[in-house]
């Protein structure tokens, strides 16, 4: 069988100014490696602390806590559109992307008959809330295929191609979940725009990750996930709406800000616990004075090169089946591999090889794509090679095993 060993370079493990490990930063847990930061990302252990004093403080004196919470909310709100390179007018916050998704939804008012257009890279959630929402009119969701190669033109022109007359909503991913590639958002949108079709664009993955995720933005509707690469708190997010379309937005529970303006009704949610809107901004600006976002991305990319390098190599010399896999567009800490034929050919098939991973001491994605399956491998600063070094020698094998078997 071919073997290769891998041609790129190791980057150097992250430190904190003091000299301590990037991990030493976060709250994860010792017992497993940690290669799964995209579902689910990280907290820091200083902006869990932040947040628990937070709620402790809304738990001692509730009346002085959520009179002033608004104006919190608000600074906060500030703080994580000026991250984003998007206007404080043009950004509310919501508990995370699906809700931004959902609100979207609601907030329109489809025709009968109205089709929603999707890619076939969406996120599983999203396309559900799609569907229901095509149900209420009697409409439907229609799936436009782009290639997992496609390069950026193809792809606009498999989502452009796919619009008709009844299109009343094109919904794209900036990164995929699924596969980790970009897609030509800004492209799409401006074509979506001459066409009077309104764009969403899923931007779950981008906060963080891409350094300027909203540059050159025409969509009408941008959501994105602060808890990822941003290692904010679970629960954060941002909706950023054109002028044209936001005043039409609200949130999906009524409470004493309604007759606010777009987005300052966002800021208030009642007796709703938004200590993760508050404590956000500390995780932002950890990651700037210990690392530097720059820097942080470079590594992260440097070392998600590594990673796909050594961990194809492995499953490459057990099955002689390539492992690499070319996304047309990839994205900087994300690397999809393809896994041996046979494994994870469905969602299911893949959360169970996940778990049966996950038992040998490794978090990671498995997912399932037309049929095939793939690794999708994360990378954060407190990531390091061996981690990556390691899953080739324990964990691959034993994947491999398991392809043999079916």
């Amino acid at each position: 069988m071919p073997t290769r060993a891998p041609s790129t370079a190791a980057p150097t493990p992250v430190r904190d100014p003091s000299g301590a490990p990037a991990a030493d930063t976060w709250t994860l847990s010792s017992r497993t490696v940690h290669l799964n930061h995209g579902s689910f990302g990280a907290v820091p252990t200083v902006v869990s602390e932040y947040q628990s004093a937070l709620v402790a403080e809304m738990n001692s004196i509730p009346g002085d806590w959520f009179t002033a919470l608004p104006g919190r909310v608000g600074a906060a709100r500030a703080h994580i559109a000026a991250f984003l390179g998007a206007p404080t007018e043009a950004t509310a916050l919501v508990p995370n992307a699906s809700a931004g998704v959902s609100v979207v939804l609601n907030a329109l008012d489809l025709p009968a008959g109205a089709e929603i257009l999707l890619t076939d890279h969406a996120y599983g959630a999203v396309h559900m809330a799609a569907e229901r929402a095509a149900r209420r009119v009697g409409g439907r969701v229609r799936v436009a295929p782009v290639e997992l190669d496609a390069a950026a033109d193809d792809a606009t022109r498999a989502v452009v191609d796919a619009i008709d007359d009844r299109t009343a909503l094109v919904i794209v991913d900036q990164i995929t979940s699924a596969t980790a590639r970009l897609l030509p958002v800004g492209a799409i949108a401006i074509e979506c725009r001459r066409r009077g079709v309104p764009v969403l664009v899923d931007a779950a993955h981008a906060p963080g990750m891409l350094a300027r995720p909203l540059e050159d933005n025409a969509a009408d509707y941008w959501v994105g996930n602060l808890h990822k690469w941003g290692c904010a708190p679970r629960g954060t997010a941002a909706l950023v709406a054109s002028e044209r379309v936001a005043d039409g937005l609200h949130p999906l529970i009524d409470s004493w800000g309604a007759p606010d303006p777009y987005p300052v009704r966002f800021d208030t949610q009642g007796t709703i616990d938004l200590s993760s809107y508050l404590a956000a901004p500390r995780s932002l600006d950890l990651i700037e004075e210990l690392f530097g976002w720059d820097a942080a991305r470079r590594y992260m990319g440097d070392l998600a090169d590594y990673a796909e390098d050594v961990i194809a190599g492995a499953i490459e010399s057990l099955t002689g089946e390539r492992a690499t896999v070319d996304v047309g567009m990839p994205v900087p800490a994300m690397r999809l591999l393809a896994l041996p034929a046979g494994l994870a050919t469905t969602p299911a098939g893949a959360h169970e090889l996940r778990d049966r991973v996950a038992a040998l001491g490794f978090q990671t994605a498995m997912t399932s794509w037309r049929g095939t399956g793939y690794l999708r491998l994360s990378a954060h600063v407190y990531n390091v090679a061996a981690e990556y070094d390691r899953f080739a020698q324990v964990a691959v094998p034993h994947i491999v095993a398991l392809a043999r078997e079916t």
